[in-house]
Order: C-alpha cells, then structure tokens, then sequence
C-alpha cells in the first residue's frame, strides 16, 4: 500500500536522519504536545464543517485500502460492457436492453462483468441513462447537459472530504505554533530554576512547531492528495462512459464509440487501440442471445 510506504519514508528520513546526526528521541516524546496540536486540528474540523462533510471524511478512509481502484483492467471491463450493449441495442433496438438495465442481476451481460457489477457508481450511472436512451425522450444534447450535471455534482460531492483535510493540513503548523509559544511562556514563568532546566524547558516547548509542521505536511496533507487523486479517477470513468453513450446516440457503431470512451481516459491507464479491438471481440454474440 503506497499510503503506508509513504509515511514510513516520512519518518524513517525525519526521524532516522535526526537519531543519525547525533540527535536523542527523548525529548520529542512529548504527548501533551501532540493533546494540544490534535486536539486544537480536531476541534477546528468540526468547528468548519457540517455533518455531512464530517461523515463524509470519516467514510472515504476505508477507500485508502486500494492504491488504485480504477486500472486498466477494469476500463476494459467497463468498455466490454457498453460494447455488448451498445451491440444488442444496434441489432434488437433500444427496447433490446430494456431487461439487462431493469434487472441487471439477471443479465447474461452484466453477470459476465463482475467488477462492473460491484461498482454501484459505475452501474448506477451507466443503466440510469441507458435507460433514459430506452424511453426515447431526450435527445443527444440533452442527454449530455445532464450527464456534465451529474458528473459535476460528483465531483463537488467527493472533494468536500479533500477540501477539509487540507484546511486541517494547512492549520497544523500553526497550532503547532500555538503549541511551541505556551510551552515558550511557560518556561519563562518558572524564574526561579535552573538555566539548564529552563533551557530543556524551551527546547521541549519547540517541538509543538516540529510535530505541527510534520503533521501538517506528512501526514494529513498526502492523505487528502490521495483522496482527491482517487476522486478524479472516478470522474474519469464516468467521463468515459458519457462519451461513449452520446457517440453512439449520434449514430456510431458500437467498437467506434468505445473507441472514443477509449480517448477519455488518462495516458496511463488507457488501453491501446489493438488491446481495446481484441477485448471487445472476444465479447461473443451468442452468449448475449442465451436470455
């Protein structure tokens, strides 16, 4: 899990670098510090934000378990599918796929696609607007303008986690500030001790700037760079899929109008033409009339 490398490079150089260049663990153990500093961050999320962004934050860590959910593998899956639809429509007409959008559980097509059927984004989508092609009513344009609705509202909806862990991000250091100049003030209103021990005293107070800083910048700022990485691969897929559909409601053959849901995904993930031609062919025929 990429995540996990990531943190453990992040405190093997900051703190193994620090041990390396003579440095003591002690004094940074410093759990009053990490109450204030966490304390302070927490209360200022659930200060900025409302029960839905916090729910929200809250249920996205369980996707952070995938380093990437949407691969090339699964983009193929997705444009099979719509090749086998977008085929029985083009032979058995629009009403042809009436069955597999209204009862997808039973659907010789859809069962062939496991990974597609798992995914309630992409299945609830791809069979929403299928089945508004079905009813005839909305022509191409239309389609379109409520397609981009959606997909927008999608991504608004999904970077609300991603806007608050890096508002939290950037409050970390300066709590962290907050944190270093009590401990600062405290050391001062001891006058009666020892230089030594008020010396101590500082350096223990400047850790709250090291932990904010370290907190800020290694650990909840990927975090919602990953969130917000996660969200744009999903907003492709469904890029995908609308591109697909209205090349085929203005008049192209199935394997053309995966070929331009093909070209709306990213260099990195997109399949070939050749792989995306091979895969489609091998979708055979008459496995879709074993109704």
């Amino acid at each position: 899990m990429l995540i996990l490398l990531g943190f453990a490079i992040v405190i093997f150089s900051v703190f193994g670098g620090y041990v390396m260049s003579g440095g003591y663990l002690g004094p940074l153990l410093q759990p009053f510090e990490f109450v204030m500093i966490g304390g302070a961050a927490l209360g200022g999320f659930v200060a900025s934000n409302n029960g839905k962004a916090i729910k929200a934050t809250i249920s996205t860590f369980g996707r952070l378990k995938r380093t990437s959910k949407y691969n090339q593998t699964v983009y193929l899956e997705l444009m099979a599918v719509q090749y086998k639809l977008l085929n029985k429509i083009r032979r058995d007409g629009m009403m042809g796929v009436e069955r597999d959008i209204e009862n997808p559980q039973e659907s010789p097509i859809f069962s062939e696609h496991p990974i597609i059927m798992e995914d309630p984004m992409m299945m609830g989508f791809l069979t929403d607007y299928l089945r508004l092609m079905v009813s005839g009513s909305t022509d191409p344009f239309e389609l379109d303008e409520l397609m981009l609705h959606e997909i927008e509202t999608f991504e608004q909806e999904a970077h609300i986690p991603v806007d608050a862990l890096n508002k939290v991000a950037e409050g970390l250091p300066a709590f962290g500030i907050v944190a270093a100049v009590m401990g600062v003030v405290k050391a001062l209103s001891a006058s009666d001790i020892s230089p030594d021990l008020m010396g101590e005293m500082i350096a223990h107070a400047l850790v709250g700037t090291f932990l904010g800083i370290l907190m800020g910048y290694g650990f909840v700022g990927p975090l919602a760079s990953r969130l917000e990485r996660q969200a744009d691969e999903a907003v492709k897929v469904l890029q995908c899929i609308r591109v697909t559909l209205l090349a085929s409601l203005n008049g192209s053959v199935p394997q053309l109008a995966v070929e331009f849901g093909r070209k709306a995904l990213s260099s990195t993930e997109r399949p070939s033409f050749a792989e995306l031609e091979e895969y489609v062919r091998s979708a055979s025929e008459p496995r879709q009339e074993s109704e």
